[in-house]
């Protein structure tokens, strides 16, 4: 009975610690976003500028721990750093659910999107089965001899912190995001007809002119008790809105391209029924200038031979933006937009994408940006 006990938390564990590593090394850059909301909370921005070796580290240190307990090699030690870390993460979640600041912890990367309170949750019950685990690590053997497990150790080392550099710097495998291939952008922006709306409770103080007794009501009990008729309770202070129920919320709901006067291009831009190339770089300070360049020469020989309409979206100011195209000599038509969304079209800086009725047909990062003659015969010669 303990045996089958002890097995079930070594699985439990071991596979949640795998897939959870899995699935933000699949977008090791979208995890790092998350990670600076923290810092930002913690008030330790001076850690940016290591968010991302640290995602892909901890990501590959959740996947490395987790096989590890699975093949039971070092035990005490795996042991020590899972109790460790889901400590460390129960913390994270419980501070973000307390105090409403990380309304999203990333736990499960954009795949499986978790409340605080769920993420809390989670981290309590994988906590846990970890202390069973804690207490009884003489009963955790090693399904191979230690040189073995040395060796399978080692192996997954580099595949996990291998598979972190390589989503970071060919996009992810899967993409989760609402801009994903195929996805079509308007709709996406859409609510549909009938849609639940987000339900409100209004929370009223009331005071008796005459006791000065106070009581507090929702608006629902304020109506059907009719105390509203009686003039001896006023209102005190302003009534409190609560949202008690999230109605639809669309999957794409701040984006706003714009020209530099301030005019709006959403509809124009994904409604067109021909192929554009957008060329995304969300921070042109930090920017690939070299892609740039590649990316610039690339728009141009599909302007001039394809008259394709290719456009540079970024969320720098219009006059830095503005001297950045001049400096590369960019022939594309440049847009703004919130940085946030540029971030979530695609994982680089910059990034392409080709767009054509407002669906994303393809989108590249900088390091494996289609040549020429393959868009072409892929694309424009059909």
């Amino acid at each position: 009975m303990k045996n089958n006990l002890i097995w079930f938390c070594r699985l439990a564990v071991g596979l949640l610690f795998i897939f959870s590593g899995l699935i933000k090394a699949n977008d090791p850059l979208g995890f790092s976003y998350k990670l600076e909301e923290y810092f930002e909370v913690f008030h330790t921005t001076w850690l940016n500028g290591f968010a991302l070796s640290l995602s892909i580290l901890l990501c590959a240190l959740e996947m490395i721990l987790g096989f590890a307990l699975l093949v039971g090699t070092r035990a005490v030690q795996v042991i020590w750093g899972l109790l460790l870390l889901i400590i460390f993460f129960a913390f994270l979640t419980f501070y973000s659910a307390y105090f409403k600041v990380v309304q999203t912890c990333g736990c499960f990367g954009d795949a499986i999107p978790l409340t605080p309170w769920q993420s809390f949750t989670k981290d309590l019950v994988l906590l846990l089965l970890v202390l069973v685990l804690f207490f009884n690590y003489k009963a955790v053997k090693p399904l191979t001899n230690a040189k073995t497990g040395d060796t399978l150790l080692i192996g997954a080392t580099i595949v996990s912190i291998g598979f972190g550099l390589y989503t970071y710097n060919f996009l992810p495998v899967m993409d989760f995001l609402p801009y994903k291939i195929g996805a079509n952008i308007l709709q996406e922006m859409k609510t549909p007809p009938g849609a639940p709306a987000d339900e409100f409770e209004v929370t009223y103080v009331l005071k008796n002119k005459n006791t000065q007794a106070t009581k507090t009501m929702s608006d629902k009990e304020y109506l059907k008790s009719g105390i509203w008729k009686d003039t001896t309770w006023a209102v005190k202070g302003t009534p409190e809105s609560k949202l008690i129920k999230k109605g639809f919320e669309p999957k794409i709901r701040d984006l706003n391209i714009q020209d530099a006067e301030g005019n709006n291009y959403n509809e124009e831009l994904l409604s067109s029924p021909f192929y554009s190339l957008w060329i995304v770089a969300y921070n042109l300070d930090d920017t690939n200038q070299e892609a740039v360049n590649r990316i610039n020469a690339l728009a141009a020989n599909l302007t001039q031979n394809y008259n394709t309409r290719t456009i540079f979206l970024t969320s720098n100011a219009p006059e830095g933006a503005q001297k950045f195209a001049k400096e590369h000599k960019l022939i594309s038509e440049l847009f703004y937009a919130d940085g946030v969304p540029l971030k979530t079209m695609v994982r680089a800086n910059p990034g392409i994408m080709l767009i054509k009725n407002g669906t994303v047909i393809n989108k590249w990062h900088f390091h494996n940006m289609p040549k020429y003659d393959d868009l072409v015969k892929n694309y424009f010669s059909k």
